[in-house]
């Protein structure tokens, strides 16, 4: 049934509030709104924090019903403007992780003008790999080791482009057009009838490549100085070199690393936790008949725009595993190289590159906002003074723990920097040695990294998956992602903790 068309401005300004959201969604963000001014002031700012954290991590496990960024930001606007967290310490969170912001402006941009060369390239390896077990190893695999030298949302920006590119394809032929018309892949009413069921396999066969792909961000980017952002304040402060820090985490992520893929492997043979899901015969068709096509009609143009693209591809790998800039900088050389090479020279045809990244760098900056609450509302410093002030035989058990459960809650980044913050001042304080500290440092890296995939808000590159353009085409929910992640999670974590254990 149609909706009534609002008759009275308060009416209209009640329909576009939340847009196209469910009433119900809308009704529960009002009430939230609602809600924390007076618990502020009734059960005070250290509960009402809380409870403002659980509010957001809601918009987030809805954010197939509604973006999160606009029921997210009102959230924060409000937490700022009844005092919870100055704009300020908004600030000072973004400028701490500018180098993150820059990265997704720019690099995901870069990627997007590589996507022909990614589409090219993965469409050889996924009809060239018939064994699905094979290819989800291999997806874990290729992730962490490029995670582990590169950078966790590069990688995942990656593994976005292929699955939509993938997802495009089929769903153009499932509409019953032909390959070169134009299509919108988000619209499901022209999906033939007999091609319904064959659709949904091959989106339950992207949902578990890409989280094998990204639980392998994870595994690699634990390992190394560079892998994860939190990696490098943490050698920073303990004075570790690159090979020094890969060979100190060595003992627990190596262990975890090997985990991690027997999980992969286990969960394609077993078929369980959404896992499992082969590539339908009739898609496979279908991506053999593009790939045919594809190569047929490629113009020496075409073959030049690609080997430009594999350069740069090259010189993106190198400049990323030597650290010559910032992320976020050799990025916008990837956009440069890759535009004026290949004749991309339109402000409205570089525009698009951006329409991916940007949504998601404000929300990343309205998750900035939470973490200043939790920050200034020192939601976290029960936790953190009652680890610290443990007996040193299990404090890096506990920390490792304490670290994994409020990295689940908030980010690993803003995790790892309080307790890594805390841990220095009680060695320069004398407090702790030099040994206890280095054993600290390791316990709060694992521990950070590891069982933050549990939820997507754990890790900025999931976080980025989940609110992705491919996410709502293959029904990767929230809900979706905490179940896919739970058996990485109480294997790679259960690992993670034991080798802690027994080698701290």
């Amino acid at each position: 049934m149609a909706q009534t068309m609002p008759q009275t401005m308060s009416e209209a300004i009640v329909a576009n509030f939340l847009g196209q959201a469910p009433q119900w969604y809308k009704k529960t963000i009002i009430a939230f709104l609602v809600l924390n001014p007076i618990l502020l002031y009734t059960v005070g700012p250290f509960i009402t924090g809380w409870i403002l954290i659980l509010e957001f991590i809601f918009t987030l496990a809805l954010a197939l019903k509604c973006y999160p960024l606009q029921p997210g930001g009102l959230l924060a606007i409000e937490a700022i403007a009844i005092g919870m967290a100055s704009p300020e310490a908004v600030y000072h969170e973004a400028h701490n992780n500018f180098e993150v912001i820059l990265l997704l402006i720019f690099m995901v941009a870069g990627i997007y003008f590589m996507k022909n060369l990614l589409l090219f390239v993965f469409t050889k390896i996924l009809l060239g790999i018939k064994s699905k077990k094979i290819l989800s190893l291999l997806f874990s695999l290729v992730a962490a080791v490029l995670s582990a030298f590169l950078d966790a949302l590069t990688v995942t920006a990656v593994l976005i482009s292929v699955g939509v590119g993938f997802y495009a394809v089929y769903h153009k032929v499932a509409s019953g057009k032909n390959l070169e018309n134009s299509h919108d892949p988000t619209d499901d009413t022209g999906v033939v009838d007999f091609h319904r069921e064959d659709l949904e396999k091959f989106r339950s066969f992207l949902r578990s490549l890409l989280m094998h792909g990204a639980v392998g961000t994870a595994l690699g980017g634990v390992c190394t100085l560079v892998g994860e952002p939190q990696n490098l304040l943490i050698a920073e402060k303990a004075g570790w070199d690159f090979i020094e820090f890969f060979l100190k985490m060595a003992p627990i992520t190596m262990p975890v690393l090997v985990a991690g893929l027997l999980t992969c492997l286990m969960l394609e043979i077993t078929k369980t936790f959404g896992y499992g899901a082969e590539l339908p015969k009739t898609v496979r068709d279908v991506l053999e008949e593009f790939a045919r096509q594809q190569d047929s009609k490629r113009t020496t143009r075409d073959k030049a725009a690609l080997l430009v693209q594999a350069l740069v591809a090259l010189f993106l790998v190198v400049a990323l595993a030597t650290h010559v800039a910032a992320v976020g900088i050799v990025g916008l050389s990837i956009i440069v190289l890759l535009t004026a090479f290949n004749g991309i020279i339109e402000e409205h045809q570089l525009g698009h590159a951006f329409e991916e990244a940007l949504p998601f760098t404000a929300l990343l900056v309205v998750f900035f906002a939470i973490v200043a609450v939790i920050e200034q509302q020192h939601l976290f410093s029960p936790v953190i003074n009652a680890v610290l002030a443990m007996d040193n035989s299990i404090r890096p058990t506990m920390f490792f723990i304490a670290n994994g459960v409020l990295s689940m809650i908030s980010d690993n980044v803003f995790v790892a920097t309080v307790y890594i913050n805390e841990a220095r001042a009680a060695f320069d304080a004398g407090t702790i040695t030099r040994a206890e500290f280095d054993t600290m440092a390791i316990a709060i890296n694992t521990g950070t990294n590891i069982p933050s995939v549990a939820t997507p808000n754990g890790q900025a590159a999931f976080l980025f998956l989940l609110t992705s353009a491919l996410a709502p085409l293959i029904r990767l929910s929230y809900g979706k992602m905490v179940i896919m992640a739970f058996p990485y999670t109480i294997i790679m974590g259960g690992v993670g903790l034991a080798a802690v254990y027994m080698v701290l």
